[in-house]
């Protein structure tokens, strides 16, 4: 494809750069665009994977048949498969009538599904009959329907990831990917970011009717250099937000501009919350301790029961283990935890005031004894555990699930689930 096809391309749809890899996205998005190919647009969180949807409808045969944009993670997972393929009359509580789904609606048109990784496992399925065999059924009947859609998916995370993580299906992937396209965040265009920057303040600028806002070369750079972690939106937002806001002179220096950019630590490791991470709560640092305290335990017992075997060489023993006895102690007082069984063996004394079930100087040790008490420790198991936390929230907050989930850090859902497996009374 020429430059002076690209160029069309982005006066007609309204697209701001020149970057390299923007202009790849674009001259794929046109040549896959007069084929049926599905494609699967990739990128960052407001970085216009939208409208490259756009294009690969406008520019294609179906262009005079019906686009419709869905927006999968907003839609609630009891009604999505409603919403996309409809539903027959009584076929749930609320659905007085017959409804059509959007893949019968946009027949002979295209369908651009945003953020599809948000797609629940059941739906998933009955997206991959439409793309295989173009054939799907509407909740609540039998009746097979057929529909000639164009499937064009879009996604700001990693849906191999997913995949690997049992999230999303494998086969709905490889036939969802058949041409991948991807849109480059704002921070790799470049100096795209100044011609949006300008596009947009000269907009505001009609739209608010007052002068428009422009950067000192020093304030350029600044603005070069942001991440823009909300891309394309998030300039908006500040491109109009000074616009508004800024008084007396309109040329805008590096330091007024840094006062309207949120603060970034670039020199230090952030942790964020990504849509492909787990989320790190405090009953995962509490497993952790448990597994951790079953470990140095399990140790512990072996050690105990190789000194009382061979007590000619003890000595010589606990100094070959003294790391083990190191770690259990720093653990023991890293994490609050007191234990009748942390014993100092090299004394051969109680380390607490807690008395042990066992004198180990007035009487030999008994270590079948030892290994009934440590056997009961490592019984308990992760599930008792997380039985205790969930009565405990349900007690803090009187059997009010939605209050009791947010101290858990789960969703209410998932607690509803977990009392019925544990068979709690509330």
């Amino acid at each position: 494809m020429i430059d002076s096809e690209i160029l069309s391309i982005k006066q007609r749809f309204g697209i701001i750069g020149n970057s390299p890899l923007l202009n790849h996205a674009i001259k794929v998005a046109v040549q896959v665009a007069p084929t049926d190919m599905t494609v699967l647009i990739t990128g960052e969180s407001g970085s216009g994977k939208e409208s490259f949807s756009k294009i690969i409808h406008q520019v294609s045969k179906r262009k005079h048949g019906q686009f419709i944009a869905v927006n999968c993670g907003a839609i609630p997972e009891g009604t999505i498969d409603s919403e996309l393929f409809g539903h027959e009359k009584g076929a749930f509580t609320g659905a007085h009538e017959a409804r059509k789904g959007y893949f019968e609606v946009t027949n002979a048109g295209t369908i651009f599904l945003d953020e599809i990784g948000e797609l629940p496992l059941s739906t998933q399925a009955r997206l991959l009959r439409v793309l295989e065999n173009g054939e799907f059924i509407k909740v609540g009947s039998s009746k097979v329907l057929k529909t000639d859609v164009r499937v064009v998916a879009a996604s700001n995370v990693d849906l191999m990831k997913a995949v690997e993580k049992g999230k999303f299906r494998e086969d709905l992937y490889y036939r969802l990917s058949t041409v991948p396209i991807y849109v480059p965040p704002l921070r790799e265009r470049g100096t795209d970011i100044d011609l949006i920057f300008r596009k947009f303040a000269s907009d505001f600028s009609e739209t608010y009717r007052v002068k428009p806002i422009s950067l000192t070369q020093d304030a350029k750079e600044v603005l070069l250099k942001y991440r823009f972690p909300g891309n394309i939106r998030q300039l908006k937002n500040l491109a109009e937000q000074i616009s508004v806001l800024s008084t007396g002179d309109r040329e805008i220096d590096a330091p007024t501009l840094v006062g309207y950019l949120p603060q970034q630590n670039s020199n230090l490791p952030t942790l964020y919350n990504s849509p492909d991470k787990e989320d790190f709560s405090e009953r995962d640092l509490l497993y952790k301790v448990l597994f951790d305290m079953k470990k140095d335990m399990s140790e512990l017992k072996k050690l105990v029961h190789k000194v009382m075997s061979d007590s000619g060489n003890s000595s010589q023993i606990l100094s070959e283990h003294e790391d083990l006895l190191k770690t259990v102690d720093e653990k023991e007082h890293s994490h609050q935890i007191e234990s009748p069984y942390m014993i100092d063996v090299k004394n051969a004394a109680p380390q607490h005031n807690t008395p042990l079930p066992v004198k180990i100087k007035e009487t030999p040790l008994d270590i079948q004894d030892i290994t009934h008490e440590t056997e009961d420790d490592e019984s308990l198991s992760i599930e008792k555990k997380e039985k205790e936390l969930i009565v405990k929230a349900l007690r803090k907050n009187n059997n009010r699930r939605k209050n009791a989930a947010g101290d858990l850090g789960i969703s209410e859902r998932t607690l509803y689930r977990k009392i019925k497996q544990y068979e709690i009374e509330e």
